[in-house]
């Protein structure tokens, strides 16, 4: 059985104590502006070696191909929180399910909104895949972004639910037939 099929790991989150949240909150503003830097450093190393070695690229796509691969490798998670950083509201809504049920039906109308805009000639298509990440619904559980994407059209992915619930716009596949 996968795990998005266990209905047992769809329940909500347990509430966390207010004084973890707390010292995560304090290192989460404490790891920020770190994080930030180092972010900033990496980009700015990448550009000079990009400069340095812009007559290489002239010569070499596999060159540039893995520079921008490394790039990738470094910068993606530099520009993510970790797991364990804990924001100003979520500090606040702890054990709030209105506040969850609430930041569940924005996230997935925001992606249904991106996925039904009409393609735009020399635009790139609307995204048909997207993840809802723990932190959008720990409150309500991952059945409830199940529940609201539904009804708004979307389809379940394999997903691990412990970290996201993973999502399928199905109206891309008869769209992608028409034209």
């Amino acid at each position: 059985m996968y795990m998005y099929e266990d209905p047992s790991t769809w329940t909500p989150e347990r509430v966390r104590p207010k004084g973890q949240l707390t010292v995560r909150f304090v290192l989460t503003v404490l790891y920020t502006p770190v994080q930030i830097v180092l972010w900033i450093v990496a980009l700015a190393v990448f550009l000079a070696v990009g400069l340095v070695t812009e007559i290489i690229t002239v010569f070499s796509t596999s060159y540039e191909q893995g520079l921008f691969k490394s790039m990738d490798r470094v910068l993606d998670p530099l520009s993510k929180w970790p797991a364990w950083c804990v924001s100003w509201p979520e500090l606040r809504h702890e054990g709030d399910s209105a506040y969850y049920r609430a930041r569940v039906e924005k996230k997935v109308g925001r992606w249904t909104a991106k996925a039904s805009a009409p393609r735009k000639p020399g635009k790139p298509q609307p995204p048909v895949e997207c993840a809802i990440p723990l932190r959008d619904y720990r409150g309500m559980g991952g059945w409830y972004v199940a529940q609201v994407a539904g009804a708004q059209g979307w389809e379940l992915r394999p997903t691990d639910v412990r970290k996201e619930v993973r999502l399928w716009w199905s109206a891309a596949s008869r769209a992608d037939g028409m034209g």
